[in-house]
């Protein structure tokens, strides 16, 4: 196994972020700390501890650890020009972490992006990853907070206990000094996850059971609309959720689901972190969510809906949250679903 140090000349992922961070103000560094999930807030000297969420200082001093297991959770919007994350990950990786490919760990019929797939799927893809039920799993992602709370979620839902999202994901990570494994990595790695969730073996060791309950389906929503026993935040940016810009799918419609709350996702980070608990409160509040109501998180695809879901678990161990899969992606779609355009 190739370790350099992360701002090796010959690391161009490094040297990119090397770039990028050079005109950011300086990130400040974690304490060595042993308990397991600290980091600091915005306000300097200050920390708060969540079992969702864990420092790079942290995964660093347990890197090698037989029951921990590091997941690259990358995913772009498309045309988004930012790369294939598939080929960045051969290239580029926290050491000894394996890349979940949210697009194909997942259900191929609905022709949805990246639905959840079936637990027979998620078990044998977990599976083929190495990892057991009582695994610590901690995902990360290129862009500090972004894809990697969707694959978070996806754990969660399937009953896995044990699992965090990196604090600023692969760009903190490098700006801390910590090393990059640069080995390249087998195409065989990459497809071998996917080729055991679109064909589960009879026995699987992994055992995947949906939590029913933090998932929402479009007829469950649809019913909400009338009913309003649940208060739906959505994600996306302010434009889109008012239709004042377009869609970056073909065909979809503008707008929002009626009755429901805007939270753009990056209104919850700063630098690309997640804000401390006070923070994300004001956020929710600010836009009029009340935080005693069961709420069902929802975005473009379910992704930067897992970041408002990541967000609440800072408030609280067990919110009364659920994340609409399908999303605009499907609502938005559809023909015959009821659409609000403006606040």
């Amino acid at each position: 196994m190739q370790i350099t140090p992360a701002f090796a000349k010959c690391s161009p992922l490094a040297a990119q972020l090397r770039c990028w961070l050079g005109s950011s103000r300086v990130f400040a560094f974690y304490a060595r700390s042993k308990r397991p999930y600290t980091r600091p807030t915005s306000k300097p000297g200050r920390s708060f501890m969540s079992a969702s969420v864990v420092s790079p200082g942290w995964l660093h001093s347990r890197l090698g650890d037989k029951d921990l297991k590091v997941l690259d959770g990358t995913w772009y919007l498309p045309n988004s020009g930012k790369g294939d994350p598939k080929q960045q990950f051969k290239a580029s990786r926290i050491p000894g972490s394996r890349f979940f490919d949210m697009d194909n760990i997942a259900d191929k019929s609905s022709g949805l992006p990246h639905m959840l797939p079936s637990e027979q799927a998620f078990a044998a893809a977990a599976d083929s990853l190495g990892i057991a039920n009582d695994s610590q799993v901690v995902v990360y992602d290129r862009s500090g907070l972004f894809s990697a709370a969707r694959v978070w979620w996806t754990f969660k839902v399937f009953g896995h206990q044990k699992v965090a999202v990196l604090d600023g994901g692969l760009p903190l990570w490098v700006s801390e000094g910590y090393k990059l494994e640069e080995s390249p990595a087998s195409d065989d790695e990459l497809e071998g996850p996917l080729q055991a969730a679109q064909h589960p073996p009879a026995n699987v060791h992994y055992s995947a059971h949906l939590q029913k309950a933090e998932v929402r389906s479009l007829q469950q929503v649809l019913d909400n609309v009338e009913e309003q026993r649940e208060v739906v935040v959505d994600a996306r940016a302010a434009a889109r959720f008012q239709a004042k810009a377009p869609e970056p799918r073909p065909g979809m419609r503008g707008g929002h689901i009626p009755h429901s709350k805007n939270v753009p996702f990056d209104s919850l980070l700063t630098n690309h972190r997640l804000k401390g608990p006070e923070e994300i409160q004001a956020v929710f509040q600010t836009a009029g969510v009340d935080l005693k109501q069961p709420l069902v998180t929802s975005c473009g695809t379910g992704v930067t809906a897992s970041v408002l879901a990541l967000a609440l678990h800072q408030l609280s161990p067990n919110p009364q949250v659920a994340i609409y899969d399908g999303s605009w992606s499907e609502w938005g779609s559809q023909q015959d679903t009821p659409i609000e355009t403006g606040e």
